[in-house]
Order: structure tokens, then sequence, then C-alpha cells
């Protein structure tokens, strides 16, 4: 009977433990899951083997739900002009978020390419210092002068390579090339002491001692002079002594050479190619041979723009027939261009030119071919030189 009486109270108090999944007693304090005894208070009670079953694994906790962003109530003005809440920011708040979030990342972006052009500069100032070494370690090239200092060695100090005597001749103002040759041919010339009569004798100005007519010539060459004279009508292009001549002009300033280049031969001026007697306009003027005969040989395509008055009425059909060129000295000539330009007088017309070949009067020819009579011609361009508008 005691027996009996003592597996129920056991029993009974050791139901709780055994329905409790996690042997947690509700103290909570954790019963390791060995063999538990319970015995009873009598000394020759038997011992009861209480075993417990394994604990279940425990569930993993499920990270809870994120909560849901609290609304932020925005007091807003509706059209009525009232003051309304709203769950959404005013489109004046949202730009203005725009923009910032904008700037940001054009800050981010401003940032970054400065520290790229950093590395850039770094690295260009890395080359520098190495090209600046290199340089430093390579021998030193010669000094740059200034323009003038240039010129003045030229003219002064460097040695000239020698030129033929004809050209020194004409290039010192004594005479044109041609007429130098006559003068040597004629034996007019001495070179350091001795009669030379070759035009192609090479001379050194300024180390051989030439006279021409008893008179030395001077160690220094003229400057180089270049002129664009309005030819008037009546001059005609000689470097005579005619006192109509376009050279005439410069008579005056001529005189007053010495004082304005003084130690300076004076130059001897000519023009370059020619207009007759009764044409007017842009004529070149110089003393560079060199320079004149690259201008004028036609090899050199260089236009030439005439103004043409007509007397008389001017018809599609002449300017077809200027247009189709003539034949001058058994060579064709077509101009370039043949334009009419507009005009208050109706019984002149005038014509705009332009050739490039340059044959004497081929600008006439081409006009009286086409059976009309020129009242007036004059030049108003050679290349890029091109007299003034009020003059033209």
């Amino acid at each position: 009977m005691a027996l009996a009486t003592a597996t129920t109270a056991a029993a009974v108090s050791l139901h709780p433990l055994l329905t409790r999944p996690a042997c947690v007693l509700r103290f909570g304090r954790r019963l390791t899951p060995h063999l538990l005894r319970a015995t009873s208070s009598a000394s020759s009670a038997p011992d009861f083997n209480i075993t417990f079953a394994e604990p279940a694994p425990a569930k993993k906790a499920s990270s809870p739900a994120p909560s849901a962003q609290p609304l932020v109530p925005w007091i807003v003005r509706g059209e009525d002009r009232k003051p309304r809440l709203s769950t959404s920011p005013p489109p004046e708040v949202l730009q203005a978020i725009a923009l910032a979030e904008a700037e940001a990342k054009k800050a981010a972006k401003k940032e970054s390419l400065k520290g790229q052009k950093g590395a850039v500069a770094a690295a260009a100032a890395s080359s520098a210092g190495i090209k600046t070494k290199e340089r430093k370690d390579a021998p030193a090239a010669p000094p740059k002068f200034s323009k003038a200092a240039r010129r003045f060695y030229n003219e002064n100090i460097k040695e000239r390579e020698p030129q033929r005597l004809a050209k020194v001749l004409a290039a010192a103002g004594v005479a044109s090339r041609r007429t130098s040759e006559e003068l040597i041919f004629q034996g007019k010339v001495t070179v350091n002491g001795a009669v030379c009569t070759s035009p192609q004798t090479k001379v050194d100005i300024s180390k051989d001692s030439i006279y021409v007519n008893g008179n030395r010539i001077s160690k220094k060459l003229p400057p180089k002079l270049y002129f664009a004279v309005n030819k008037p009508k009546g001059y005609i292009c000689s470097c005579g002594e005619e006192s109509k001549s376009v050279v005439s002009l410069f008579n005056d300033y001529l005189k007053g050479w010495n004082k304005l280049q003084p130690g300076l031969p004076k130059p001897r001026l000519f023009t370059v190619g020619r207009l007759d007697v009764a044409t007017a306009g842009l004529i070149i003027v110089t003393n560079d041979g060199e320079f004149a005969q690259k201008l004028a040989h036609p090899s050199s395509n260089v236009t030439k723009e005439y103004v043409v008055t007509i007397d008389g009425v001017v018809h599609k059909k002449h300017l077809i027939a200027i247009s189709e060129g003539t034949k001058i000295d058994g060579v064709m000539c077509v101009p370039d261009l043949v334009e009419p330009l507009a005009e208050s007088d109706t019984r002149k017309t005038r014509l705009k030119i332009v050739v490039h070949e340059g044959r004497n009067h081929e600008v006439r020819e081409l006009v009286q071919n086409a059976g009309l009579k020129v009242y007036a011609l004059k030049r108003v361009r050679i290349g890029r030189f091109r007299l003034p508008a009020d003059l033209g």
C-alpha cells in the first residue's frame, strides 16, 4: 500500500516536467537531460529510474518583419489656399530634394575629376622634371636672337656668298641688270684694280673693290623698298629722265635720301610691269629685282583687275564676246572674269575685267574685239594689292 502511494506521488510530482518540451522548470532553471532518480523518504523504498526524452530542436526565431515607415503628415495649402493635411510632400519640397541630390552628385564627380587631374599633373610634373634633367645634361642650343639682331648680323657681320657682277651692280643702284651688262662689256667696270668684261664674274661687295666709270661702289647695299602708286593718266612707266614718268614722282623723296638714310647708297627705283600712257591705276615701284621678276612673270599667274568705262550701252552679246577672248600676238587670251558694274550714268557703262597673263594692251584688245569703244581704263588690283575704294 505504501509502495503504491509513493509511486503515485512521484508520478504526480514529475508530470509537469514530462510535459515541458525543453525541460525548463517553472522557475526558469534548466534541468540536465541525464538520468534523474527519485527516491522515497523510506530507506527501503526502491529507486525509480526516470528518463526524459530528447528535447525537440529549438525553432529559429524568425526575424521580425520590418515595420512600415511611419507616415509623416504634411501641412499644405490647397487650391482654396487653406491649410490641409497631406501624406506626400509638396512639389516644391520634392524639387528641392532632387536639386540637392543632383548638386551632391555633381560635387562628387567634380572631386573625382579633380583627383584625376591631380594625378595627371603629378605625372606630367614628373616627366617634365625628367625632361628638364635631360635638357640640362644635353649640350646647350645656340640662343635665339630678335629679328632686328638677326637683320643687323646678316647685313653687317655675316659673310655673304659671292654673286654675279651684273647682279651686284643692279642691286647697288648703278643701273638695270641689262645696262650693267653693257657697262661690263664696254670695259667700264674694274674689280680690285683690274678691268672685268664678264658679267658672270663672282664678286663680294663687302670685300672686293668695284669701280664703275671711276666711281667706287659702296660696300653697303641700299635697303629694299616697295611702293604702291596710283599712276595718273598721261605718265609713262620708264626709268629714264622723262619729266612725266612714274619714277619721277619720287624725285623729291630721293633728293632727301642722304638725310633720311645717311651712309647708304641711293636706291634705283623702277616699275613692276607697265601701264600705257592712257591707262591709270595701280602700279608697283621697287628696287627689288627678284620680287619684280616673280610678280611680273606670266608663270606666277598673278591676277590683275581692271575697271573699263565703255562709251555707250553694253549688251549681253558684248559680254559673251569679251568672255570668249581674242588672239594677241598669236596667243589666245581669255579673261578670268567679265562683270558689269552698277552705274548711275546711262550713257556710259563700267565693266570689271580680271586677267592673269598681263599681255600688252590685253584689256583694250578684248574690249575692242567685242565691238566696243574704251572711254577710260584703270587698274585697281594686282594680286593681293588693291587701291583704296576712294581711289578705285
